[in-house]
């Protein structure tokens, strides 16, 4: 005869699993561990030990700050299904932290440099190679523009990830018009990536071919408008003086340093494709 798994008092389940005695009370009410069984007459709680991995499950995620409703959702699928629907979630949170610290750097840059003068920028040539890259486009104003850069990057990663193919750390962000506080632009944000990859829904996937690129880069403690534009002056006047011919928007090239707040090494390069 089978005998029966043997019933955890709320606060002895509790114990073993890390949790309170009242965000178990939460986590039943809400259908995310419901107990084994409840004594009608005493409406006490009982537990056993096979809900343990469900209940430590759920203590992470929490822990992680992953809503209720998202809980739920993750553990109704599969171990594979969800660590892609956890990917998703943190790659949101990400994007939500970045838009929060790009606040947070432009108006410490302001209350530290404001007073200070422009910078001179020296431009420089690269000859860059050929490349696949996976690509969201979006239509943004400059409120808009670095939560839309974060919220595609990471976008384009996850599916990168889910797909097995190769990407490393730099991404870059076209400009195909002009965006400020008051006008709206088309951007594509762009991440360069190898091996065996499909488009979907709005990544798609094209070949950047071979280009010659006049850059100027620019520290993390300018790069926020409209200081940046001095970066974008200085590419261009430096193309029309060599008497370059423009070969396509221009761009900035992230190399991925984003827990960097200040420093002397370069955050990004404004760079202006050219003819050759």
């Amino acid at each position: 005869m089978r005998s029966q798994p043997t019933a955890l008092s709320i606060g002895e389940f509790g114990r073993l699993a890390g949790l309170s005695i009242k965000a178990l009370r939460l986590y039943d009410v809400s259908g995310l561990l419901p107990p084994a069984e409840v004594d009608e007459p005493s409406g006490y709680r009982r537990y056993t030990a096979d809900q343990l991995d469900r209940a430590r499950r759920i203590s992470m995620l929490r822990r992680l700050g992953v809503p209720l409703a998202a809980i739920g959702e993750m553990l109704a699928l599969s171990d594979a299904e969800a660590v892609t629907r956890l990917d998703r979630w943190w790659a949101g949170e990400d994007a939500a932290m970045e838009a929060r610290r790009s606040s947070y750097l432009w108006l410490r840059t302001r209350l530290a440099h404001g007073d200070d003068p422009e910078r001179d920028y020296a431009v420089r040539m690269e000859r860059r190679s050929g490349r696949k890259v996976a690509t969201i486009r979006a239509q943004v104003d400059q409120q808009a523009l670095v939560p839309a850069i974060g919220t595609a990057q990471w976008a384009i990663r996850a599916h990168l990830d889910e797909q097995g193919a190769v990407h490393g750390p730099e991404h870059w962000v076209v400009f195909h018009g002009l965006v400020t506080p008051d006008t709206e632009a088309t951007i594509e944000v762009c991440v360069p990536c190898s091996g065996p990859v499909e488009p979907s829904g709005e990544i798609t996937l094209r070949l950047e071919p071979g280009r010659l690129l006049a850059y100027a880069e620019v520290l993390r403690d300018d790069c926020f408008y409209p200081r940046i534009t001095a970066a974008y002056e200085a590419v261009h006047q430096h193309v029309t003086t060599a008497g370059l011919v423009a070969a396509g928007p221009p761009r900035e090239i992230y190399l991925n340093h984003w827990e960097r707040l200040a420093g002397d090494d370069p955050f990004c390069r404004v760079a202006q494709p050219v003819e050759e």
